[in-house]
């Protein structure tokens, strides 16, 4: 079945099934794929599925849809295609064994890793050396809660409301934003749109809810 993978700065937070003749992209929340970006028109774009053909139309948006970089008005579309919408990435997918298992599962979301995948070779080691993390809940009905980080990347928070998450790279662990109104604090203050390094001991908090950052 063909499916799109979303993605925010390298981060793939779900994968949506194309599985009906037209599929609305945009910002309001009537569409099929919501994009919860200021860069994303309300009606952004449609995809058109006929026969074994799947195509994007750009709906007059007014930043442009871009597939691989380049602007399309409307454009047939292969595996392995990137199309661009403001800060979101949706790679094309005509789904096949091997590019299931590319994808790892992770707590909010099924897939939940970079987009490191090159079509047809195998993925890249992902770390030079093994990193140990947990994070422990301290408020909430899951305070006490301690989940290790052994996932490449781990979303935390409300899908719709805030969602964040922790990705563990080569140096260490990051906290990102990857959508909602509301950022995560850490130490008290809300971070911005990039990536922030924790450490250890930091206290991180989203939708109410703190929890501690324990590096092993």
């Amino acid at each position: 079945m063909p499916k799109m993978v979303v993605s925010v700065d390298g981060v793939v937070i779900k994968e949506v099934p194309l599985t009906k003749e037209r599929t609305t992209l945009g910002r309001r929340p009537y569409n099929d794929v919501v994009i919860d970006n200021l860069a994303v028109s309300g009606e952004h774009a449609l995809i058109h599925m006929s026969g074994g053909d799947v195509e994007i139309e750009d709906l007059g948006s007014t930043n442009g849809t871009q597939v691989n970089g380049r602007a399309v008005k409307r454009q047939k579309l292969r595996s392995g295609d990137t199309v661009e919408l403001g800060r979101y990435k949706l790679r094309f997918i005509n789904e096949v064994p091997s590019d299931a298992a590319n994808y790892e599962k992770t707590v909010l979301f099924k897939p939940g890793m970079p987009l490191l995948k090159v079509p047809n070779s195998r993925p890249a080691p992902l770390m030079a050396a093994p990193l140990q993390a947990d994070v422990k809940v301290l408020t909430g009905s899951a305070a006490g809660r301690q989940v290790s980080l052994v996932k490449v990347v781990t979303t935390l928070g409300k899908p719709g409301v805030a969602v964040a998450s922790i990705t563990k790279r080569s140096h260490g662990f990051v906290l990102a934003h990857v959508e909602g109104d509301e950022h995560p604090s850490l130490n008290g203050k809300p971070i911005g749109d990039q990536p922030v390094q924790l450490s250890d001991g930091d206290l991180i908090e989203i939708v109410g809810t703190s929890m501690r950052f324990i590096q092993c």
